[in-house]
């Protein structure tokens, strides 16, 4: 499937510690950029998301807060690591043996000590692997939304590559009658310029010219183009560099037309399929 690059998702989870709450905004860039916003609870779950993340989402800017709301129930008495503490109380006594004017460690710097205060492991991992889960869960939920609005820039797409078909279908019977009748005209515009010159010579100068302003070469280019796009959106996955790229040579395209139009249906149609071409580049641009 082609997938947009633009999407949202969200999800919760209420724990007996508090609530997890996730949230994932993606946005349109020319490679994968992905941005984490992550509570301090959560920081060594980081490259764990970051690599889910990365696994799901080929392109982008992804934007990924993830906060955590601890329950006022939850917070019990923190656990002193007697490990640290008694390190700690050795170190001090070593300290103030060496110099005994030192001043002896408060409480508050105690507890505010690396590692005197114990974390419930039980409850952290219980954390990470929530928030895990979310991120799976809103991971699936933005894959979906991507894909979704992917396949209505697809479809617009598709739109507009029938109706350049349909409009070439109108003018290329026509362009042989232009440059017969352009080059009648410059027939005889050459006979008055040049009234010492044989026919042959004149001949000579239209063919020329008619070879400069001979378009079909343009045209069946532009028919290979839009081939290719349609193949390229049916193969689907990753297709916004490729369809850019298309883009740019449809345009380059038209532009030649343009420049070697002999007639006022194929400078129309030549305006028309720029319009119809800036339209497809500005929704490429959205597809991953």
């Amino acid at each position: 499937m082609v997938s947009s690059m633009t999407g949202y998702a969200a999800a919760t989870r209420e724990l007996a510690a508090g609530t997890l709450a996730l949230e994932l905004k993606s946005v349109n860039s020319r490679f994968l950029d992905v941005q984490f916003r992550i509570a301090e609870e959560l920081r060594s779950a980081e490259p764990q998301l970051r690599e889910l993340a990365m696994a799901s989402v080929a392109r982008g800017k992804l934007d990924c807060r993830l906060a955590f709301t601890a329950s006022p129930l939850a917070r019990g008495e923190a656990a002193l690591n007697t490990e640290v503490l008694s390190r700690l109380a050795r170190l001090s006594q070593l300290v103030r043996g060496a110099l005994p004017e030192a001043q002896p460690l408060r409480v508050i710097e105690v507890l505010h000590w690396p590692g005197v205060l114990g974390e419930d492991t039980a409850a952290a991992e219980a954390l990470r692997e929530a928030a895990l889960d979310a991120m799976r869960a809103a991971l699936a939920e933005l894959s979906a939304a991507r894909v979704r609005e992917g396949e209505k820039l697809a479809r617009m797409i598709r739109e507009r590559v029938a109706r350049i078909r349909s409009r070439l279908a109108e003018i290329e019977p026509l362009v042989p009658q232009a440059v017969a009748a352009y080059a009648e005209k410059l027939a005889a515009k050459l006979r008055e310029a040049l009234a010492s010159a044989d026919e042959e010579r004149i001949r000579q100068e239209i063919a020329v010219f008619g070879v400069r302003i001979d378009v079909a070469e343009e045209l069946s280019r532009l028919g290979a183009h839009l081939d290719e796009v349609e193949r390229v959106l049916a193969a689907g996955g990753a297709v916004g560099k490729r369809l850019d790229f298309l883009m740019q040579e449809l345009n380059r395209e038209a532009n030649t037309l343009g420049a070697k139009s002999v007639s006022k249906e194929l400078s129309a149609a030549v305006l028309e399929f720029k319009v119809l071409i800036e339209q497809m580049r500005e929704q490429v641009q959205n597809l991953e």
